[in-house]
């Protein structure tokens, strides 16, 4: 777009921000526009001696940043950070990531998407935003803020600089709380995100690019946003945030921290419209947990889920298809010692609703680890209520199995050849039951089901023979969900059949 045509359109924009609709004059009044009525005529060519009609302009609230950029932009801080890093082959190589044109690639880039080991350690510098919340120099951040840092910078917005002390850091939450030795130091407000609603106005102050005390504002987009890692339910909004505002604080309209902007979509690497924010409850249950005793502990259920689609909720009965969908129950943890088994769909947690999957693991996370839930959990076809004890995430996990034996050997209708394990084939595999799948097609096949695969367990119910394959799928409607071992994983597969 050339220069002229850049000064036209804001020339443009400039005279509707002035005259607004219909000739309306906006004058600002504190955080509300006041507008004058707006007179119309009654017809497109108005007569003069028709008398004028006014239409009062419907009342919009529009709001105003600066008493909270002055009393708060003096708490928002700048970091930098040196350290090093451990380069990948590709990157030595100069070929770059072959997954960079993939949309997600910056959600799992920030979630350590594994990489190429083997290369050589490489200084690096880094650069982001935190704000103070104890006036002796206590400052939140990210945690891939100072990821690797040998050494942190903070920068005050009167220009002085401290050398920080990283208390300590939780990527599951990627929340970090520093340190900085100095006293009397202005601090922001902080509330609790659940008071947000979508839509409400937010701001944000931060760095980016290096650019201290940028102001973007935008609205709550979504909350309880989900997002690849699973572990914290996000603040969705389209406040401007590029790199360099990591870190840094998100406000509401009335000058209280809501979320640590932690996150953007990006193709490009730049702000593309879509930002996620950390809520504030969350980073400061870990920023008490940190201060306390240096480290954080998260808890954990013990289930592997999925996300209940329409036609895994057409073959389990439900209404709607919500819910957390348990492929996999972790042998001797907190669900296998509860009675969860695979095929339940987890509805509610102590109240909570769980909509889609990734809501559950969001939930357990952030409680701690031997506090007592109850699950409402979708079983058969009914609701039953079970009591869990919550473990904790550090301890390593182990596989469930079953045992089984039968001989049959046969085809059913979803387009399966079907025979049990045999003994050897346990043994080898670790799985006590199920049916080795041989020959894939039709329904099956389209639904992505593979050769070599185990089938498990159809609807829920764990299958140990072909008849039992026929029967529960002769009383299904026009789908099933096949609970299936690939390899180390167990997912469900929906297939249709009506």
């Amino acid at each position: 777009m050339s220069q002229s045509t850049l000064k036209r359109a804001a020339l443009a924009v400039a005279v509707l921000g002035v005259i607004g609709v219909g000739g309306a004059v906006a004058v600002q009044q504190g955080n509300a526009v006041a507008a004058a009525p707006v007179v119309l005529p009654t017809s497109a060519v108005a007569s003069p001696s028709a008398a004028p009609v006014a239409v009062p302009a419907p009342g919009i609230t529009l709001p105003d940043f600066s008493v909270i950029v002055d009393h708060n932009g003096p708490a928002v801080v700048n970091i930098s950070v040196t350290g090093s890093t451990r380069t990948s082959y590709n990157e030595q190589a100069g070929r770059g990531d072959p997954f960079a044109d993939d949309p997600f690639f910056e959600f799992f880039r920030r979630f350590q998407m594994p990489q190429q080991r083997g290369g050589q350690r490489v200084p690096t510098h880094g650069m982001g935003s935190g704000f103070i919340v104890s006036s002796d120099g206590v400052i939140l951040t990210n945690a891939h803020v100072v990821r690797d840092a040998s050494e942190v910078t903070v920068k005050l917005t009167d220009r002085r600089e401290f050398r920080a002390k990283v208390l300590g850091s939780d990527p599951k939450s990627d929340v970090a709380v520093l340190k900085i030795d100095a006293k009397n130091l202005p601090v922001v407000p902080m509330a609790k995100a659940n008071d947000l609603k979508v839509g409400q106005w937010v701001l944000a102050i931060g760095s980016p690019y290096g650019l201290d005390n940028t102001v973007t504002a935008g609205v709550v987009s979504a909350k309880g946003r989900s997002l690849p890692d699973g572990n914290v339910p996000f603040i969705q909004t389209d406040v401007a945030v590029n790199p360099g505002n990591s870190g840094g604080p998100l406000f509401n309209t009335r000058g209280e921290v809501v979320g640590i902007n932690s996150q953007i979509y990006s193709q490009t690497g730049g702000y593309q419209g879509l930002s996620f924010a950390i809520p504030i409850e969350v980073a400061s249950k870990i920023k008490d947990q940190i201060i306390a005793t240096g480290k954080v502990t998260h808890a954990k259920l013990g289930v592997t889920v999925q996300e209940v689609n329409q036609s895994f909720a057409d073959s389990f009965n439900l209404a709607t298809p919500e819910g957390a969908l348990v492929s996999n129950v972790e042998k001797g943890g907190p669900a296998d010692k509860a009675g969860l088994k695979a095929g339940d769909v987890i509805r509610m947690l102590n109240g909570q609703k769980i909509v889609s999957s990734g809501d559950l693991p969001a939930i357990v996370s952030l409680a701690t680890p031997g506090e007592k839930v109850t699950l409402e959990v979708w079983r058969q076809g009914k609701l039953e209520s079970i009591k869990a004890t919550l473990g904790n995430a550090a301890e390593k996990a182990a596989l469930a199995a079953n045992d089984a034996d039968d001989k049959a050997v046969s085809k059913n209708r979803l387009g399966l050849s079907l025979r049990p394990l045999e003994n050897i084939e346990k043994r080898q595999s670790g799985i006590g039951s199920g049916l080795l799948i041989e020959d894939v097609r039709g329904a099956a096949a389209m639904a992505g089901v593979q050769p070599g695969d185990v089938l498990l367990s159809v609807n829920g119910r764990p299958v140990q023979s072909v008849e039992q394959v026929r029967e529960v799928v002769d009383k299904s409607g026009k789908s099933v969900a096949l609970l299936i071992q690939r390899g180390d994983d167990k997912i469900f597969i929906p297939v249709r059949i009506g």
